[in-house]
């Protein structure tokens, strides 16, 4: 079955594309990281994570500015100003950040999404339930991993 085709009234695009952490998501997590190492008390500048994880320092600025509104980090003016984190790195899910910055966790579609279609389309029900535990599993794991667990 192509791209072009229909399944049950929808595209099957959704079937060739994995889930996938947007690079933005992926930056977040790694600047998340950096400050992480630092925490408790310490601020870092935006230019010391860009430099430290190689991250484009305007991009990183609009992420952290994400991540500000988002609860995660807090921001220190001044000439010794910079990034910290607000909460312990033990109280940061890696699922709750990659939420925030890419969405629903499920591969394809949101979970709720997944299970009306394991409720409601018969012919391809066992498919979506592979679906449904594929975006479970991640879930689990992103959702029981804290950024303490990564440094």
């Amino acid at each position: 079955m192509g791209l072009g085709h229909t399944l049950s009234g929808h595209s099957v695009a959704w079937y060739t594309a994995g889930m996938r952490i947007s690079q933005k998501g992926l930056y977040a997590l790694q600047a998340l990281v950096v400050l992480a190492r630092h925490y408790p008390g310490d601020v870092v500048k935006i230019r010391d994570i860009a430099q430290e994880e190689q991250l484009p320092e305007k991009f990183l600025e609009a992420i952290l500015r994400d991540l500000k509104r988002a609860r995660f980090v807090t921001s220190v003016r001044g000439a010794n100003g910079g990034y910290q984190l607000k909460r312990s790195p033990k109280e940061i899910l890696l699922g709750d950040v990659i939420r925030r910055i890419d969405g629903p966790l499920a591969p394809f579609e949101d979970a709720e999404s997944l299970r009306d279609r394991v409720k409601t389309d018969a012919k391809h029900r066992s498919l979506f339930r592979v679906l449904l535990e594929v975006r479970d599993a991640t879930a689990r794991i992103l959702d029981h991993t804290c950024l303490a667990d990564l440094c």
